[in-house]
């Protein structure tokens, strides 16, 4: 038996074990991907503290062979459920195997909800990018779009306008689900432009990005627009539907606050996946700290 089972191998997961480890805790990660989440997609990290300019999969791979060195245990295998047991937690893997530990810390992370148009992919890093706050910083005088209605899109469009040259804020309504005050907000910027009712509709470029061709929802008609950058943001979608009848999930992130305790003694939740207001590298990283020294705290007290 572990005494930690850590489900994910992201930053969240990673740093988890860390902690875990340098309290001698007997700590498994179990992944069903790749070890580092979604910041291995990113060109280059330029927020992180103390670190100037790294790589997402630099980073990702430092993380990893710091927790690795210490002693914890990845294996690539996929969770697909967890039960309690009288000991503790016992979990199912996709290989048929089960493992067992005293504490389980899920940080199962989300992933970006995808436009699901052609290049999308190939054009990841060459001008598509799913987090302004990560990547604006490229795009300084540049002439950028962002894709979506909801608070991210609008925050991620005035974060962009201090930034670029100029924004387009594309939704393909023409109300908001944004709150009023930051669309009144968006709308008072001189560099934000607008469009509605319009989705994107197909990638112009090549190698990178250079344009969009959008398509009017209500009449159908087209229309083309230059930009050197695409935000994506309609949303994320937590990896956590394995887990809906363990614990308890809102809008499919886990109920867990900032002390990461979930509402089942035991388990604890990190990273993405977590109900929380910002997603980034520091707090997902922050999550695995707590998250690991609450399980701690559990398993040697019993709170």
């Amino acid at each position: 038996m572990a005494d930690i089972i850590i489900i994910g191998a992201g930053p969240a997961g990673l740093s988890a074990a860390i902690y875990a480890r340098r309290a001698g805790m007997n700590t498994v990660i179990y992944e069903a991907e790749m070890y580092g989440g979604q910041i291995i997609n990113t060109p280059e990290i330029e927020n992180y503290p103390a670190i100037a300019k790294i790589s997402g999969f630099d980073f990702a791979q430092d993380l990893y062979n710091q927790a690795m060195n210490l002693g914890a245990v990845l294996e690539f295998d996929k969770v697909t459920a967890v039960s309690k047991t009288d000991s503790g937690f016992e979990v199912t893997l996709g290989s048929g195997k089960t493992d067992t530990a005293k504490a389980v810390i899920l940080a199962v992370g989300a992933s970006n909800r995808h436009m699901g148009i052609a290049r999308e992919e190939e054009l990841l890093g060459k001008g598509i990018s799913y987090c302004a706050t990560c990547d604006g910083a490229f795009y300084k005088g540049k002439t950028v779009a962002v894709t979506g209605g909801g608070n991210t899109a609008v925050e991620d469009a005035i974060y962009l306008a201090g930034i670029a040259g100029k924004v387009y804020l594309i939704h393909r309504r023409n109300e908001f689900r944004a709150e009023d005050v930051l669309v009144e907000a968006a709308k008072k910027l001189p560099n934000l432009e607008i469009i509605t009712p319009y989705v994107v509709e197909s990638l112009l470029g090549e190698p990178k990005l250079t344009g969009l061709e959008l398509t009017n929802r209500e009449d159908g008609s087209k229309k083309n627009i230059d930009v050197d950058g695409l935000f994506v943001a309609i949303g994320q979608e937590p990896k956590t539907a394995d887990f809906k009848d363990l614990i308890t999930l809102t809008g499919g992130y886990i109920e867990a606050g900032e002390n990461c305790k979930t509402d089942v003694e035991g388990i604890f939740a990190a990273g993405d996946a977590r109900t929380k207001k910002v997603r980034q590298l520091t707090t997902a990283c922050a999550d695995g700290a707590v998250a690991a020294l609450a399980a701690i705290d559990y398993i040697k007290l019993g709170v």
